[in-house]
């Protein structure tokens, strides 16, 4: 079993803390991932003194995934002491709201009784959908709202990579090659625990901009020792801590990129604001810079003889995910990369899909005279996580949830499908912007067995 933390920040501040032999601190923070999570309950209910009416359903397969004719199980149990008469039914739109198909059915549950309905759907096309299940009946009205797949292995994007997109990134990396990184480490025997010392890394990336970010070793009396390296990437607009592990094999590496936590400097935005930075120009766009600051951190674990630099797992979640797909996509250097519910994936398919960032993208063009969401569209093909997908050589795992409303499925199979080399994806029906804690056990089985840790 593995030991170590992994701070895991998405755009909607969910957060898995700590991972100590296998039990995990979930905290989810915010009022909106509150309201998220309210809605994508398994089922309802509704109590009455003398009773109480309540309803489940029953995705017919483990990942909500579907080779064919999709099938569902409705039930409602009625414990009050009237019988409630009216209709259940289902609605299933595609991911971007257009009505495919629906059913009523009038149904009448006697009083303290149960009764399941059976649906299937077939002849659905590859791709995902959304379904919603409502019951009107005397005392009770409910949705429960659910995703599925069909075949989500044969989807692929409707847009193309640009002609020139490896030569774009290329000529970057030759920029971030000219800059002089001058590494730093400095201890930080305050923070040190029992286990593990604890240092400030920075260094100078793309643009000579000073980056920082934090690396916390295994203590060890054999002065020799070499360790693999967790390079824990950021969520959007997050502080990243150090994270003081207990796996006595492993170093981790906490990187705040450009215009986060400690690495805010010149690029002090908030929010939306980060996103849109310079996004009219695609040679001056900050993720250009954010990717090339992780290529900056990889050059900086090959600068440390204490490293495995054969070693080396890129992960993160939401923003960390992306970045994740881009520096394995850009750097073959990474050993394995691990991307969870990764956002910025086949943007241009996001447009009428989702509500954040598009909304985000259209209200800058608003702001900047001839700026227009075609130009932007344009600047943002150099940096769609799909468009690296297809360089990803080393080993990758994806999870993601069938119910996010940031990182929709189709658009993380459109990425997903691209990969060329070993991967897997792990696929939670009922999480919306998070993954379960049975993807982090998968991560560390999948690290340890790739770096031969026993």
């Amino acid at each position: 079993m593995i030991f170590y933390t992994l701070l895991l920040n998405t755009f909607l501040g969910i957060k898995i803390l700590t991972v100590k032999k296998g039990r995990f601190l979930v905290i989810i923070c915010g009022l909106l991932i509150l309201l998220i999570l309210n809605k994508a309950e398994a089922g309802g209910v509704k109590s009455h003194a003398d009773g109480e009416v309540s309803t489940d359903l029953k995705i017919h397969d483990s990942d909500g995934i579907f080779s064919g004719t999709a099938s569902f199980t409705f039930s409602v149990k009625n414990t009050l002491d009237s019988e409630q008469s009216g209709t259940v039914s289902y609605l299933v739109t595609t991911e971007k709201g257009e009505k495919v198909t629906s059913k009523i059915v009038k149904v009448k549950i006697g009083s303290n009784s149960s009764e399941s309905y059976d649906f299937s759907i077939p002849d659905l096309q590859t791709g995902f959908y959304k379904i919603n299940f409502m019951i009107n009946v005397s005392d009770y009205d409910d949705t429960t709202k659910r995703a599925f797949g069909i075949r989500p292995k044969e989807i692929q994007s409707s847009y193309s990579r640009p002609a020139d997109f490896d030569e774009f990134w290329q000529k970057t990396k030759d920029e971030l090659a000219k800059v002089k990184p001058d590494f730093k480490v400095t201890p930080l025997p305050k923070q040190n625990t029992e286990s593990r010392d604890v240092y400030e890394i920075q260094m100078r990336s793309l643009d000579n901009y000073l980056i920082k970010g934090y690396m916390t070793v295994p203590k060890t009396k054999n002065k020799n020792r070499k360790f693999s390296v967790l390079l824990g990437l950021p969520g959007y607009q997050v502080d990243l801590s150090p994270i003081v592990g207990l796996d006595p094999d492993l170093a981790i590496i906490t990187l705040n990129t450009r215009g986060q936590g400690t690495s805010r400097g010149e690029i002090d935005t908030r929010r939306d604001e980060f996103l849109t930075y310079r996004i009219e120009n695609k040679d001056k766009y900050v993720m250009r810079g954010v990717i090339m600051d992780c290529v900056r951190c990889v050059d900086f674990i090959y600068s440390q003889p204490n490293l495995r630099h054969d070693n080396i797992l890129a992960t993160g979640g939401s923003m960390g995910g992306y970045l994740a797909i881009a520096l394995a996509g850009v750097d073959n250097r990474v050993n394995l990369s691990s991307a969870q519910n990764p956002i910025l994936c086949d943007i241009r398919g996001l447009v009428g899909e989702v509500d954040w960032p598009i909304t985000s993208f259209k209200k800058y063009a608003a702001t900047q005279p001839g700026l227009t969401m075609d130009k932007i569209l344009s600047n943002l093909d150099y940096y769609d996580g799909k468009n690296f997908a297809v360089n990803v050589k080393c080993p990758f795992i994806m999870g993601i949830g069938l119910l996010d409303p940031f990182a929709p499925p189709n658009n993380e199979f459109a990425t997903y499908n691209l990969i060329p080399g070993r991967k897997r994806i792990m696929i939670f029906k009922n999480l919306s912007h998070e993954i379960s804690p049975k993807y982090k056990e998968l991560e560390g089985r999948w690290m340890r067995d790739a770096f031969a840790l026993f």
